[in-house]
């Protein structure tokens, strides 16, 4: 892309205008893109030249700090929030000594992969050019009171909440888009502004003519402008951001004891026709670590190695004591394999055997720390999509872990790398939620289905659908999915406990908790605003025998039948 950028203070003393863009290398510019923005102080207050340039600098510094894993709105939306509150924050301190306000507009650009992030709030305004005009993108925030006299209703600073208009575009190469304040769009028209950037020489030159030609109609206000023209369009692939994943050679353990990049492989720990993990002891450290490397049959298949070696990348920037940690070390990699933390203890399967009637207190525990576990992925935009007793460990101290991040969907690095989200379903089929099936993209009430069956098998030992979900792939065939009752299986089970459980498996999501923690929550204490019936139908609470009884009396009407003839 190119970008051209003038400002100038006009005929006022002090330019309260602020601008600036950022093109940031490599992983940073695939997973964050390219950031334009620019804000415009209230001319009223001494001070918004100081709320412009913070409001400039959410989004060219604030917004390259948040996580790797968030999408463009998550991370724009709050490095913008946050500068509000302090803005507005200050604006009242400041209200008290001179009435004095740290207010402006805030428009900004984020090109991101092969799209347009667009974050507005105020008048200051964003173009697209299109034939021989431009054609606004944003709308004003201004309220009319008359049809000569309006004023600003909305600006950063003002509130302690703002609204941020957030929108989209598709990119394509050529694409022109211009920002400007008001001192420049209220001087010369759309159609001029785009004849003077396809006219001029460079970029540049442009923004200063357009510039010039606002102040020469009258401008009596600060005036800045930038234009931005995207020359080429990313291929962005996982090499940008996945440099483990392009390791020449899959790591393998040809014999134990073995010693590979320093780690002294001891013995094998688990193994599936996915990867086998081992036990290790870093030979520099000293510290047990479980080294993982792919399976033989997986070494060559690069969709195989892009999430191996995603698993690694997701650990390092979770920090949950309910999620399995990787282990940063200093040395270099010769060959593809992962490091994290040993656990010492037991699969959620294995507890499942040794428990087969598991106290309730104990099921929530575990549940608990499982919504835990999730809530760290939830909050950096990623789901799990693998949730079963196999990929839940508990170790000697009692605290829960989920490990196995393979089937992980990152949601920042979907946006920018949009190739990379096959459709596949990842997860285990059986602890998968129905919306999969269907095409549908998972969100966090996916994860929340895959615990409510977890929580269900504790209690029960079996699965509410059996295997029925996997086969049922039309809204038709979900349809006549029935859920049986956690406490016809297990008496023990309270109904109100069991309303909890039928609530997060519905199979239609929209029927499904809103958070995890009203899950939780629910599983601790009855919902008063589950109505239980006083007298359930039996087919629903044991499907089974009502069937059986209904083929008993037809079978004795065919019978009655037969007979009077």
């Amino acid at each position: 892309m190119t970008i051209g950028q003038h400002s100038e203070a006009g005929p006022k003393p002090v330019n309260q205008d602020f601008h600036g863009a950022i093109a940031p290398d490599g992983a940073e510019r695939t997973l964050k893109g390219i950031s334009i923005a620019l804000a415009d102080g209230i001319s009223t207050s001494k001070v918004s030249q100081i709320a412009a340039e913070i409001a400039v600098k959410s989004i060219l510094e604030e917004y390259y700090c948040t996580s790797d894993t968030w999408t463009a709105k998550t991370a724009g939306e709050r490095v913008i929030r946050a500068a509000n509150a302090w803005l507005h924050a200050e604006s009242r301190r400041n209200w008290l000594h001179d009435n004095q306000g740290y207010i402006c507009t805030l428009s900004a650009l984020v090109l991101k992969g092969r799209t347009a992030h667009i974050f507005h709030v105020g008048d200051s305004r964003i173009f697209q050019l299109a034939g021989g005009s431009l054609e606004q993108l944003t709308r004003d925030h201004r309220l009319a009171v008359s049809k000569t006299e309006s004023y600003l209703n909305q600006a950063m600073g003002v509130a302690p909440n703002v609204e941020i208009d957030y929108l989209t575009f598709d990119l394509k190469p050529g694409d022109v888009f211009v920002l400007s304040t008001d001192g420049v769009h209220e001087f010369i028209s759309p159609r001029d502004m785009a004849a003077l950037v396809t006219s001029a020489d460079d970029i540049d030159a442009a923004a200063r003519d357009i510039v010039a030609r606002a102040l020469a109609n009258g401008s009596d206000d600060n005036l800045t402008v930038q234009i931005v023209r995207v020359d080429t369009l990313p291929e962005p692939s996982a090499q940008d951001v996945l440099q483990d994943a392009e390791l020449a050679i899959a790591a393998e353990v040809p014999r134990i004891p073995y010693d590979l990049d320093g780690f002294r492989i001891e013995r094998e720990i688990h193994a599936t026709n996915r990867s086998n993990v081992y036990a290790a002891v870093d030979g520099e450290t000293g510290e047990q670590v479980a080294l993982k490397v792919l399976s033989e049959n997986l070494r060559e298949n690069p969709g195989a190695r892009r999430r191996f070696a995603m698993e690694e990348w997701v650990a390092r920037r979770l920090n949950s004591p309910h999620v399995v940690r990787a282990v940063r070390t200093q040395r270099p990699r010769n060959s593809l394999y992962t490091v994290s933390e040993l656990i010492e203890g037991v699969t959620l399967r294995q507890w499942m055997r040794d428990n087969p009637q598991p106290a309730l207190p104990a099921v929530r525990d575990i549940v608990e720390q499982i919504a835990k576990g999730l809530r760290a992925f939830h909050r950096k935009e990623m789901l799990h999509q693998d949730i079963r007793p196999e990929n839940v460990m508990i170790d000697t101290s009692g605290t829960v872990k989920i490990i196995d991040l393979g089937s992980v969907r990152v949601a920042g690095i979907i946006e920018a790398m949009p190739a990379t989200d096959t459709g596949d379903i990842l997860g285990t089929h059986q602890y998968a939620a129905p919306e999969y099936f269907l095409g549908q993209p998972g969100t966090e009430k996916s994860d929340l289905f895959s615990l409510g069956l977890v929580t269900y098998e504790l209690l029960t030992g079996v699965l509410p659908y059996s295997d029925a979900v996997a086969d049922a792939t039309t809204p038709k065939a979900q349809a006549s999915l029935f859920y049986v009752p956690a406490s016809v299986l297990s008496p023990a089970v309270p109904e109100w406990m069991d309303l909890a459980i039928r609530k997060a498996v519905s199979i239609d999501p929209a029927r499904r908790y809103e958070a995890l923690s009203e899950f939780v929550t629910d599983l601790r204490r009855p919902n008063e605003d589950f109505k239980p019936r006083s007298s359930t139908p039996l087919a629903e609470r044991n499907p089974l025998l009502f069937w059986k009884s209904l083929s008993a009396v037809l079978f004795l009407i065919v019978i009655w039948l037969l007979a009077k003839r």
